[in-house]
């Protein structure tokens, strides 16, 4: 039976700089304003995001409290990060891109930050006894990059 994996991605217009939405995704004080489904940064450090450094933080699925661990494995400042994420049984590769999106007619103040996220995961996950298949998880996946973005657009804009 080949190992098969689920690829979800989406994408936000974001009227702020990309210094500005790079530093919501890196900032643990920022990410706790606008992620609301972080409860507490466990061991963030200053220098997140590192390649090879890992940051847990207790997270709420659902009503569940779990540890969430984020595990960079790629970084690009202002540009992309890409990383390892276990959140509690699930586990994906997350990868958030920032490009600058500009009307040539117009001048750079107009100019937007594109947020791309992408999520790729098992098509399965155990989960207290039973599995989730790949139809829930494509589920649960495709709503919490929209909340995601939804919440990063909007604390970005709002501070703008």
């Amino acid at each position: 039976m080949a190992f098969l994996l689920i690829t979800v991605a989406m994408s936000s217009a974001i009227a702020a700089a990309p210094r500005r939405v790079w530093r919501a995704l890196t900032t643990s004080s920022e990410c706790l304003s606008w992620h609301e489904n972080l409860l507490s940064a466990i061991d963030a450090t200053d220098t997140f995001p590192t390649v090879g450094e890992t940051v847990r933080w207790r997270y709420r699925l659902g009503s569940v409290p779990i540890v969430m661990r984020v595990e960079p494995i790629e970084v690009e400042r202002k540009r992309r990060l890409r990383s390892k994420v276990n959140l509690g049984p699930l586990k994906f590769d997350q990868t958030f891109t920032l490009a600058v999106e500009r009307d040539p007619d117009a001048d750079w103040s107009s100019a937007k930050t594109v947020l791309g996220m992408k999520m790729i995961a098992s098509n399965s996950a155990p989960l207290l006894g039973s599995i989730l298949d790949r139809f829930e998880i494509r589920r649960i996946t495709a709503y919490q990059m929209d909340v995601t973005l939804r919440a990063i657009t909007k604390w970005c804009e709002d501070d703008a």
